[in-house]
């Protein structure tokens, strides 16, 4: 072959390999720069928005009796990235705010915590006024640092210890903050929280899920002497306070893992759907006009559900992208698990649309008494549990549908939610990821 033919092939290849490198390359960078997989958990109890976001409630002007579109704005337009999702959640936590439970309060300036003899002791000074939380805390042998789960009542809720073995273990004492009162329906203006924020309007979870922040804010002056992870925090409750623990997690992005054990009516079922149920079914379930107006706004008994401009699959998104696992319990008819079930369906949409599905999970066995787990729902939170607290190998989509629901339809069709899942791509250009 001729000299000059053969270094001008070999210009061409030369030329090739070098455009087929930096194919793949920008192919790498667009991955690992601009579509990364969104963290698990953020630093900050709550991540404001970047640019221009108009975060003020809806309205209820329009009626709608499927679940509405958790990825449009309020004002108009779809999300499309991960900024836009920080905005978009944003508008949802007011809708919550301004229709169910009134305003979560801010962190104080002044929080102050101890540690000693395995008790938490928490201090939140507001306008000169003090509220204390002590906790018990079992830390587990080792060198650690450990993961932290916070339990509704005790130290892992209604599950069982050992699915949190090697795990800090903290009870939220939630009469330190407003007091359950047997679930009577009533609210003290004389509980401790109202000494904070004596002008303040709210349902007791709006209060609660403040308790549990500040129990964070403790954890995290004191994360040194009780050798706590605070990248791996759980909640977990059952019954009210699933509820309880499904606000705490929805409304603090410190939280990595929220498991909402028998929630029911106000918790991860719709509004819309459980009064749908009930329409066609004649059975009576918790719904807005029959829950406990002392746990929500007392305005709320007289909302008509299909007119909000939000419901309670957008209170579960709000999780997104960190873990969440939900478990119900079909045969307890007054928890409405249909309502659940159809909730949830809409909610995963929000994982799907971030890539991160593995991180949502619901498991509904039936046949079991209330707040005492089923075993396929136990080994459904050690997988959690290992994958998301302990960051180990488990596979966490589980998916068991809801059986022996009285008159049961759980078919998904554009009854339920009739809006497309988009793509939202991820970029962390946000500081406090």
């Amino acid at each position: 072959m001729d000299t000059k033919k053969t270094l001008k092939v070999k210009a061409m290849k030369t030329t090739m390999t070098i455009k087929t490198c930096l194919f793949l390359a920008n192919i790498y960078f667009f991955n690992n720069v601009f579509a990364q997989t969104p963290p698990l958990v953020f630093d900050v109890e709550n991540r404001t928005p970047t640019g221009t976001c108009n975060t003020a409630a809806g309205n209820t002007s329009t009626t709608l009796s499927s679940l509405p579109d958790p990825f449009t704005f309020t004002t108009g337009g779809r999300v499309a990235t991960f900024d836009e999702w920080t905005c978009r959640r944003n508008q949802i936590k007011s809708d919550i705010e301004n229709y169910e439970i009134g305003p979560k309060q801010p962190k104080p300036a002044s929080v102050t915590a101890t540690y000693s003899g395995g008790r938490l002791t928490v201090t939140s000074t507001v306008n000169g006024q003090t509220l204390t939380q002590t906790a018990n805390v079992t830390v587990p042998t080792g060198s650690g640092p450990f993961p932290v789960v916070i339990g509704m009542n005790s130290g892992t809720g209604s599950l069982g210890t050992n699915l949190f073995t090697g795990c800090i273990q903290i009870n939220f004492a939630h009469d330190q903050v407003v007091t359950y009162a047997n679930g009577s329906g009533s609210i003290s203006s004389s509980d401790p929280y109202f000494k904070l924020y004596p002008s303040t309007t709210i349902g007791k979870y709006s209060a609660w899920s403040w308790g549990i922040s500040r129990l964070i804010d403790g954890i995290e002056i004191v994360k040194a002497q009780m050798n706590a992870d605070t990248k791996r925090i759980a909640v977990t409750g059952c019954s009210y306070a699933g509820k309880m623990a499904l606000f705490g997690g929805a409304f603090d992005e410190r939280i990595a893992l929220t498991i909402a054990q028998e929630s029911g009516g106000g918790g991860i079922n719709s509004w819309r759907m459980s009064q749908a149920y009930t329409t066609r079914t004649g059975v009576n379930i918790e719904k807005i006009d029959n829950t406990n107006y002392s746990w929500f706004k007392s305005s709320m008994r007289n909302l008509n559900p299909n007119t909000l401009p939000h419901d309670h699959h957008e209170l579960v998104a709000m999780i997104a992208p960190r873990a969440f696992l939900a478990l119900g319990n079909p045969t307890q008819e007054w928890l409405g698990d249909e309502s659940g079930y159809k909730s949830l369906m809409a909610a995963v949409e929000v994982w799907k649309a971030m890539g991160v599905e593995d991180r949502f999970g619901f498991d509904f066995t039936p046949d079991h008494t209330h707040c005492s787990a089923a075993s396929s729902q136990n080994t459904a939170v050690t997988a959690f549990v290992n994958k998301f607290l302990k960051n180990t190998t488990a596979n966490t989509t589980i998916r068991t549908n809801p059986t022996k629901i009285t008159q049961q339809n759980i078919t998904i069709n554009t009854s339920v939610f009739n809006w497309t899942t988009p793509t939202i791509t991820f970029a962390p250009s946000d500081p406090n990821v």
